[in-house]
């Protein structure tokens, strides 16, 4: 107690000297510093400021002498590493000869193998599912509604022959023609792919491909055929892979079981069975010099659409065996002299666009399976009508033979599809045997007008009325003034009538009135709109520009077409699909769309969708699509027309069925004038009257019933439904070119010189003038809906 009271004082003692020390600063600061020395020297024990400062002495001494340790250390180690390193020096020419590039060859190998490992790391990425080697062996055999085969997709047979059971001359006939050294290299073939590129840059073309057998499998199992140096790269990457995981003979039984061979057919066994009837087991060298030459072009070279191309694709191929030496000419000479035939497929309707998207959906749906779940061999129940499916293409095919010409049309694709989103038919193209793009489903292309229903559904949605009045004017959004068909103006219409009559201001003025009194009432319009369409089931983009209303953005025909079912459906949306059921080869059941599939969603009141029903079937009674009326069945749908007429559809309903029909050419060149009230609706009124044959016509809700039509016969085809039409609707006569009326004249003067020559009176004859104007007016007198004059954005 007396200690801390000591210490207490002396404190106060001392603060009390600082207050003293503090009021005489004013006369130096000398006596201000010598009071703080004494203050600090009172508070620290002197004998603890020398232990403290002998500590430091003894750490600043200790890192000054391991420093200069490890700095003796270090040079003394060095000179060491100098000393044993002279001994291997190399001087004067010896250096730059030897050491100097293989110093470089050292440093560049280095960064060449960061920079593999780099590249290597996206295609090490395919290779992550476990379940690799299986992701692509699917063997899918698919019937249609009625449980009838129609077509199959995926590995045929697959692992059902061994390698070894395979015929020799098939064997050496591959390996002749795609990858003579394959039991040799890594992988990658490095002396092929030199010829390869010497040859190509020889010919100013590609003439000759450098991948080995390997880097083709690697493409098949885990990448696409886009011809990108991206995939090049991850195609050698997982070549190289590959053959440290499996055997030769493994990559080469792989290769032949999985290998695309035309005619939707896997595997050379799957291709055997199609083009000659047999088991690959059993093919002669003829046979097997043609399958063997499927693998570089499959469409090209497939013998049931072009035989000539196949047979002089084999003779290359007998070639090849020569010059590697498998075979002589001898040996080979029968089979050039007694080429191949196959079997005559041309009477086979195969749905293939259908099937290429069933079978697309299908591996999709295998995805969703339990990981544990290793079936891979299905038989699946399609939506498919085959009799609706024959229709459709009997008449995209009869149209564009007989007026694709006069329209500059070449192409068409069309969507048939149930109220459940079932697609009944699907037409991807004119010929699939040209062209495997299915154009129903992977094609975007601006729907037009067609796409207005979703712009007044949207209106319906948010207070509108069908009778509700907008003035058609002249409107402006920006620097973009939308314009009507004829370039004029209706005044005050009703939506009803603006529909009908497929007026373009009429929707762009719904899109800024949706807009309210936000800031930007247009964008906030549109942005209601494509919400709109999103509920519908329409996947696609959809960019925000100002001409969304009236149809510029770009949608599919399989999207479209199901879409339109929400009406009917009062208002449910549906999913477009093609697989009902799904069973292993044993027939047990897997899947079934009933149960498992997505079900229906409520995207519009019933109301809304009546109303645009009632609303829609005025454009097919007394609008832009009135030849694809149906008699005693209620319709409703809507046209569409772009920009110089590159895109005509038409999307109409029954209270059955929904249909999209497309006509365009593939490289966006314009029509001949073509609008969605011509090729297309008349289209879809022939398709519609087959899909309806026998069938109980449903109401229509907003609309009302119809009447069933009496079965068709099964003779009978879609010409006979167009001739039942009435004659208004029928399509315009072709035009008779200049070169036609020249070669009617030609011939109506040879069969007067025969008359002569055989002594009889040549009969007046009507003269036929070598000017087409004639018929030309006649054409378009035929088209009574046809405006003289186009429009920026057509019905």
């Amino acid at each position: 107690m007396q200690l801390r009271l000591g210490f207490a004082v002396t404190i106060s003692q001392d603060v009390s000297g600082a207050q003293a020390g503090h009021l005489k600063r004013r006369e130096g600061a000398d006596d201000w510093d010598e009071l703080q020395r004494a203050l600090v020297r009172k508070i620290v024990p002197a004998e603890l400021k020398e232990k403290l400062r002998l500590w430091l002495l003894d750490f600043d001494a200790r890192i000054d002498s391991t420093l200069f340790s490890t700095g003796k250390g270090a040079r003394e180690l060095y000179e060491r590493y100098s000393t044993f390193m002279d001994r291997f020096y190399v001087g004067r020419w010896k250096r730059w000869v030897f050491i100097e590039p293989l110093s470089e060859a050292a440093t560049l190998g280095l960064g060449g193998l960061v920079l593999m490992l780099a590249l290597a790391v996206p295609a090490f990425r395919e290779t992550a599912d476990e379940d690799w080697l299986k992701k692509s062996d699917l063997a899918v055999s698919f019937l249609d509604r009625y449980g009838n085969p129609i077509g199959s997709r995926g590995i045929k047979h697959n692992d059902s022959i061994p390698l070894e059971d395979f015929p020799d001359v098939l064997i050496k006939a591959t390996l002749a023609t795609e990858d003579r050294r394959f039991y040799d290299h890594f992988g990658i073939d490095i002396a092929g792919t030199a010829r390869a590129l010497v040859t190509n840059a020889q010919a100013g073309g590609v003439r000759q491909g450098g991948s080995s057998i390997t880097q083709q499998l690697a493409k098949n199992l885990f990448l696409s055929n886009e011809r990108t140096i991206e995939r090049k790269v991850n195609e050698a990457f997982l070549a190289v892979w590959l053959e440290t995981r499996l055997t030769k003979n493994e990559i080469l039984k792989l290769y032949l079981d999985r290998a695309y061979m035309g005619g939707g057919t896997f595997g050379v066994d799957g291709a055997a069975h199609f083009y000659f009837n047999k088991s690959a087991r059993d093919v002669n060298l003829a046979e097997a010099a043609m399958l063997a030459g499927l693998f570089k072009a499959p469409t090209k070279y497939a013998p049931h659409i072009n035989l000539p191309a196949a047979r002089a694709r084999a003779n290359v191929v007998l070639d090849n065996l020569v010059d590697a030496g498998f075979m002589t000419e001898g040996q080979v000479f029968g089979a050039r002299r007694n080429p191949a035939t196959a079997v005559d497929r041309r009477d086979e309707n195969s749905p293939n666009y259908y099937l290429d998207w069933a079978f697309d959906e299908m591996r999709k749906l295998v995805e969703t399976f339990p990981k544990s779940y290793s079936e891979r061999v299905f038989v699946v129940r399609t939506a498919i009508d085959m009799n609706v499916q024959r229709a459709a293409e009997d008449a995209i095919e009869n149209q564009l033979r007989q007026f694709g010409r006069d329209y500059h049309a070449t192409q068409a694709a069309t969507v048939v599809a149930d109220l459940d989103g079932g697609v009944r038919a699907m037409v991807g193209g004119r010929d699939y045997g040209a062209s495997q793009f299915n154009r129903a489903t992977d094609a975007y292309r601006q729907p037009g007008s067609s796409f207005k229903p979703y712009v007044y559904t949207t209106a319906l949605l948010n207070g509108f009325k069908p009778t509700s009045i907008i003035v058609d004017g002249p409107v402006c959004i920006g620097n973009w003034c939308p314009q009507n068909y004829g370039h004029s103006y209706s005044g005050a219409v009703t939506l009803t009538q603006a529909i009908t009559r497929s007026i373009n201001v009429v929707p762009v003025k719904l899109s800024i009135a949706l807009g309210g009194k936000t800031p930007n009432p247009a964008k906030a319009g549109r942005a209601k709109i494509v919400e709109v369409a999103r509920r519908f089931g329409i996947k696609a983009p959809l960019p925000d520009t100002p001409s969304l209303p009236i149809g510029a953005d770009e949608v599919t025909v399989v999207e479209h077409a199901v879409a339109y079912a929400t009406f009917p459906n009062k208002g449910k949306s549906v999913t477009p699909h093609a697989v009902l059921e799904v069973r292993t080869g044993a027939g047990d059941l897997v899947w079934r769309f009933d149960r498992d599939g997505k079900k229906p969603l409520q995207a519009i009141p019933a109301s809304v969708a009546a109303d645009m029903a009632q609303m829609m079937s005025h454009v097919v009674s007394e609008g832009t699509a009135r030849r694809a009326a149906l008699d005693g069945i209620p319709t409703a749908g809507k046209t569409g027309t772009t920009n110089n007429y590159r895109d005509a559809w038409f999307v109409g309903y029954t209270g059955n069925f929904t249909c999209a029909i497309w006509y365009g050419n593939d490289d966006y060149s314009p029509t001949n004038r073509m609008t969605g009230g011509s090729l297309p609706a008349q289209t879809w009124h022939d398709i519609m009257v087959a899909a309806h044959q026998g069938v109980e016509i449903k109401e229509l809700p907003g609309v009302g019933a119809g009447t069933k039509l009496p079965p068709q016969p099964p003779s009978a085809n879609v010409a006979a439904n167009a001739a039942a039409k009435p004659a208004e609707f029928k399509p315009p006569p072709p035009v008779l070119t200049k070169r036609g009326a020249d070669i009617l004249v030609h011939v109506e003067k040879l069969l007067d010189e025969a008359a002569k020559a055989a002594g009889e009176p040549a009969k007046p004859a009507k003269p036929v003038s070598s000017s087409s104007a004639e018929f030309t007016d006649s054409f378009a007198s035929a088209q009574p809906d046809r405006p003289a004059s186009a429009a920026a954005r057509k019905n």
